[in-house]
C-alpha cells in the first residue's frame, strides 16, 4: 500500500495506530512532548507506549541528537518539539 495513491489508501482507524515516544529521563522537551502526546492520543483513544533511549542501543545510537523523538506505527512523525494539531491530524487523516 506504501506505493498506492492516496486516493485508494483505507484510512487505518485512530485506535489501530501506535505512538512511540522516545524520550530520556530529566529532559525537560521530552516532558513537554509526552504532554502533548497524552493528551492527543488519550483524546482520539490511540494506544501510545514511552520508550527510554538509555535503555536501548539502537535508539540511542538513531535518535540521540533528536530527542524526543515521535514515531506513529514505527515511522518517524517529529522530533524535538512536538505540535498537537499536526500529530492530531496525522493521526486522523
Amino acid at each position: 500500500m506504501a506505493g498506492m495513491s492516496p486516493l485508494f489508501r483505507r484510512k487505518a482507524e485512530p485506535r489501530a495506530r501506535l505512538v512511540t515516544l522516545i524520550r530520556k529521563p530529566g529532559c525537560h522537551l521530552c516532558d513537554d512532548a509526552q504532554a502533548v502526546v497524552e493528551k492527543v492520543c488519550g483524546d482520539l483513544g490511540v494506544p501510545w507506549e514511552p520508550k527510554d533511549i538509555t535503555q536501548d542501543r539502537e535508539l540511542h545510537d538513531r535518535y540521540w541528537e533528536q530527542i524526543p523523538v515521535v514515531l506513529i506505527d514505527g515511522e518517524q512523525h517529529t522530533f524535538w518539539r512536538v505540535n498537537e494539531e499536526r500529530l492530531r491530524r496525522a493521526l486522523t487523516d
